[in-house]
């Protein structure tokens, strides 16, 4: 039992350094399912589907399903564990990073440079987003962009609660 734990928790460690996140783990966690004979294709796709419906990230739902899945609670807190060590490692090395050189120029210009990239990308993603849902072969879909306007309107003008704001463009989307 011990060595099943340790082996879930250098799969999901091996995982979490070799990916980005979110989808790019999938492949990962099948290869290292199927490798270790844990589960066979359709149980996997069984955990991806109930990953991808629960909240929360995928990588460390996978790790909780799969890991109940192949040695019960302290499977799952062995995967999860595994999964979650290249963040925090990576984090605090960039803690330690950024607070021993907090001061240096040569920071300073590496932040300076990152922020417009940042806000670059993040508003390449919103064009992207707003590209694939609300136009369809180059046409606006309008009920998506009737929708979009009344969120928009009420998150900034009523200042209304996001889970609220959902829910109301959840049943205008079943009325449309």
């Amino acid at each position: 039992m011990l060595t099943t734990l340790f082996q879930l928790f250098w799969s999901f460690c091996k995982i979490g350094f070799a990916s980005f996140g979110g989808l790019s783990m999938l492949p990962l966690i099948n290869d290292e399912m199927l490798s270790h004979q844990w589960m066979n294709s359709s149980e996997i796709a069984d955990i991806v589907a109930i990953a991808e419906m629960t909240p929360g990230p995928i990588g460390l739902n996978c790790a909780t399903f799969a890991g109940i899945r192949v040695a019960g609670i302290a499977g799952a807190l062995s995967a999860n564990v595994g999964v979650l060590v290249p963040t925090f490692t990576i984090c605090a090395a960039a803690a330690v990073f950024f607070e021993r050189f907090k001061n240096s120029k040569a920071l300073k210009y590496v932040m300076f440079g990152v922020r417009p990239v940042s806000i670059g990308l993040i508003f390449a993603v919103f064009i992207d987003l707003c590209r694939s849902n609300y136009f369809s072969e180059g046409a606006p879909v309008i009920p998506n962009v009737l929708i979009g306007v009344v969120a928009l309107v009420l998150l900034m003008k009523y200042k209304l609660s996001i889970p609220k704001v959902i829910l109301i463009g959840a049943a205008l989307s079943l009325i449309f």
